[in-house]
């Protein structure tokens, strides 16, 4: 028997139907219920097999299609007779099943579908059966790890490419998520890339993020919309220092996240090393739930801990994954790693230590619910291993990803309600709530403006209205797209839980969309501040439309890159995270806007704060006929306490009227305008706490011009006395290299300022930790190379702004009051 439903949409989309029929199969035959598209607006469902069991796999799709407000529906039994078949598609009632006697397939439809006569209750199962099928994961990791190499497996296995690629573009071709030119040339991730692909009944929205520590706000944008990360680590070179940096990250977005140690192929490689620096470093708990089956090149397989089960990868590409018995060899080992497993596990989940303690067994289920406990409340991190490049592993770690990650809905997510003083408002994940979206990227696309979504409630459908809840402006959706790298893929709507695209819609990263119903916004991310700028000029005066229309896109797109003028030589001064992440743009503006630019040698972005606490009290009047300007301000300055979040703050500790209250903001405005250029390099003032005692205002000469100048004018008058001190950035370096060469290397740094902060040895290399002035680095790559003989690597990352020592002070004051005299 076979039946077969039709659908007509108002809404009509191929993949509408794919949607509303996902493949369920029957208990009695195990054969499933199947979905395809007739024409552009019609879609069949079709079930073979027995006639009890597929009709209640037929009732389940029925209920979905009942479930979507604008689908007609009518059902009929497959006949062999064509112009029969035919008959048999006649029009039905809208939202109803054709009468018939019950004794056919139709009746036994009916009684099914008895249970599901209130569409609101079916629409509520349905569209938690569907969140819970969503994963939203980022792939992060430590420069060269091999996230990119492990994403285009992933689309390889998921069938969402068909062709594997490899970094760098060496078949021309280059990873799917390496879109750009440059990253292809490079061989490294400059933009965030986001996919999606299906794995059995599950949809995994995937960012595939840049390892460089230049480009962390990459990173940072990603794991603030994400559920769940993978972090990806070298079994090699174990935990490094992007490591350390993205781990902070996703503690600060409370990311639940499990480990994928790479390279198990290398020589050299020891997971085990890797999974006791996750403990030491990054302070985790956390376990592998695999054991390999061999390491570097005699890699076989992995033996999976939690469901005690060897796996072997074969074919071409490592897509036939077959079962089989854990070696004799290894079988102590894998039991020894098991129970060290269940351990770890127990120390925080009550319901496996009760069975651990009373020696009672622990069967595969009981261990793998615990552990997916344990990560989702952030108390545990599981350790997959594998190799990307090897094709091993990749699918049970995508296995990992739908076992232990969380869906949506088991991910609190607030927003700010701007009606009622920022209060906290959790966010359901309901598709039919109120709409909530967040903006966390932006792209200069073909079409205009592309924004990434993150949809955390509601629905979006294409040609609705939007509201920026920060702008308060209403636009139109005119394109809707979902992401595949740099491919897009036009789509009706979207739901909560997705991550998709928009053309043409104006906004800033960060902003939040609504329906209008409601003025919620989603909390903001971190935006760590630029340390390094350029002098940058176009190479003609003929491009300067061009190169403005560059500058304004890429900081547009990038937080992190600022576009300012000097005001002493006028001219236009780019800042960024790094040597690299300016290289990056000045290259794009080449290859993007065809515009030549002449760049000037690179400034590190000093600052100036103050030691000590200093007093003014100073009077501007000014008299030139008609009304004067009279303002009169008394207080102290000083430094904020250590560690403080704040690097600017204001206190009015007045008592009485002696300055009205509303000229109050006009001197907090000046003290704000004056400490955005210090007097000892110009550079801005921070750490500063202002504090306003006294006062003295004038009937008529008074008004916020006067007392704001008045403002400016007492922080220089104070300034000097406060001991100011120039701030510069300081980077913490690691450097690889042969041990040979550690006395060599450590000379150097010496030699650059630097202090040594730790110092280790991985097999025959040595690991300097050591916290080096930015000034002092620039060619550093150069030198370190020659000291090593081309064997050397380091990374460095910003770590703090500390106090110059007194000679390059008075260096750096004296070279900037030249600057002035010219």
């Amino acid at each position: 028997m076979m039946l077969l439903v039709k659908a007509r949409s108002t809404r009509p989309s191929q993949h509408d139907y794919r949607q509303l029929a996902p493949e369920m199969r029957c208990s009695d035959c195990l054969n499933g219920a199947n979905v395809y598209t007739a024409n552009e607006c019609e879609g069949v469902v079709e079930a073979k097999g027995c006639v009890a069991g597929c009709v209640a796999v037929m009732a389940r799709v029925i209920a979905r299609l009942l479930a979507r407000a604008r689908c007609s529906v009518s059902v009929a039994p497959c006949h062999p007779d064509s112009a029969l078949a035919s008959s048999l598609w006649s029009s039905g009632p809208r939202h109803s099943i054709r009468p018939c006697f019950d004794s056919t397939p139709h009746g036994l439809l009916r009684r099914h579908l008895a249970g599901v006569a209130n569409p609101v209750e079916v629409r509520e199962q349905l569209w938690r059966e569907n969140m819970e099928k969503i994963r939203n994961i980022g792939i992060s990791a430590h420069i060269d790890s091999g996230k990119t190499t492990l994403t285009e497996r992933v689309l390889f296995y998921t069938g969402r490419i068909h062709e594997i690629h490899e970094v760098r573009g060496k078949d021309g071709v280059g990873a799917k998520m390496d879109s750009m030119d440059l990253e292809r040339e490079k061989g490294i991730t400059i933009q965030s890339a986001a996919t999606y692909c299906t794995w059995g009944d599950n949809q995994i929205n995937i960012i595939d993020t840049p390892g460089h520590v230049d480009f962390t706000i990459e990173v940072e944008r990603a794991l603030r919309v994400l559920d769940g990360a993978v972090l990806v680590l070298c079994s090699v070179g174990g935990v490094q220092s992007q490591s350390i940096t993205v781990d902070r990250q996703m503690r600060r977005y409370n990311v639940p996240r499990v480990a994928f140690i790479n390279k198990l192929d290398r020589s050299g490689a020891d997971p085990w090393k890797v999974i006791d620096q996750v403990r030491k470093k990054l302070k985790h708990n956390c376990a592998a739930v695999q054991f390999p089956i061999g390491l570097e090149d005699q890699i076989k397989g992995l033996v999976d801990l939690v469901h005690n089960q060897a796996f072997y990868f074969q074919g071409a590409h490592g897509e036939k994954v077959l079962k089989g018995d854990i070696p004799s060899e290894i079988a102590a080992a894998v039991a020894e790693r098991r129970r060290e497993l269940i351990e770890s596990v127990s120390e925080v989940d009550e319901e496996l230590a009760d069975l651990f303690l009373n020696d009672e067994p622990i069967l595969p289920e009981i261990l793998s619910g615990a552990v997916r406990r344990a990560t989702l409340n952030l108390q545990f991190i599981p350790v997959f291993m594998g190799s990307a490049f090897k094709n091993k592993g990749v699918q049970l770690l995508l296995d990992g990803v739908v076992e232990y990650l969380p869906n949506p809905l088991e991910v609190s997510n607030h927003a700010l309600d701007q009606h009622k003083g920022e209060e906290k408002v959790e966010l359901t994940g309901s598709p039919s709530g109120k709409l909530v979206a967040l903006a966390f990227k932006l792209e200069e696309g073909r079409f205009g403006q592309l924004t990434y979504l993150r949809l955390y409630e509601g629905t979006m459908r294409r040609g609705d209205f939007i509201v920026n809840s920060t702008t308060g402006r209403k636009v139109k959706v005119p394109r809707l797209v979902r992401m595949h790298a740099d491919d897009m893929e036009d789509i009706q709507e979207a739901h909560a839980g997705e991550i998709v695209a928009v053309f043409g819609v104006e906004c800033s990263s960060g902003d939040t969309f609504t329906d209008g119903s409601v003025k919620y916004t989603m909390t903001s991310m971190n935006v760590p501040e630029p340390v390094m700028s350029l002098a940058i000029a176009p190479s003609s005066k003929d491009v300067g439309p061009q190169f403005s229309k560059a500058l304004n896109r890429f900081q547009k797109e990038d937080p992190t890159f600022r576009v300012s003028l000097d005001p002493d030589s006028g001219q236009t001064i780019i800042s960024g995270m790094g040597e690299l992440h300016l290289d990056i743009y000045v290259e794009r503006i080449r290859r993007e806007y065809k515009v030549d630019a002449v760049v000037g040698k690179p400034q590190v972005n000093f600052r100036e704060t103050i030691t000590q606490r200093a007093e003014f009290d100073y009077l501007h009047r000014k008299q030139s006929g008609g009304q004067g300007q009279y303002g009169r301000v008394v207080g102290y300055i000083e430094p904020l306490p250590e560690g403080s979040e704040k690097k600017f703050e204001f206190e009015n500790m007045m008592v009485g009227q002696a300055v009205p209250s509303q000229f109050i903001a006009a001197i907090e405005k000046g003290f704000i305008e004056a400490s955005n250029s210090g007097a000892l390099i110009g550079h801005p003032v921070e750490n500063l706490r202002v504090v306003l005692t006294d006062g003295a205002s004038h009937a008529v000469d008074s008004s916020e011009l006067a007392f704001k100048l008045a403002a400016l004018y007492a922080f220089r008058q104070c300034y000097a006395a406060a001991r100011p001190v120039i701030l510069e950035p300081v980077m913490l370096v690691e450097l690889r290299a042969p041990v040979e060469f550690q006395g060599s290397i450590i000379g150097d740094i010496n030699r650059r300022k630097g202090i040594i902060v730790g110092s280790d040895q991985e097999g025959d290399d040595a690991v300097v930790l050591a916290h080096v002035p930015l000034n002092n680095m620039f060619g550093y790559s150069t030198g370190l190379r020659s000291m090593t003989q081309g064997k050397g690597e380091f990374t460095m990352e910003y770590y703090q702004h500390a106090a110059v020592p007194q000679d390059a002070q008075a260096v750096l004051v004296k070279e900037y009051t030249n600057k002035r005299v010219v």
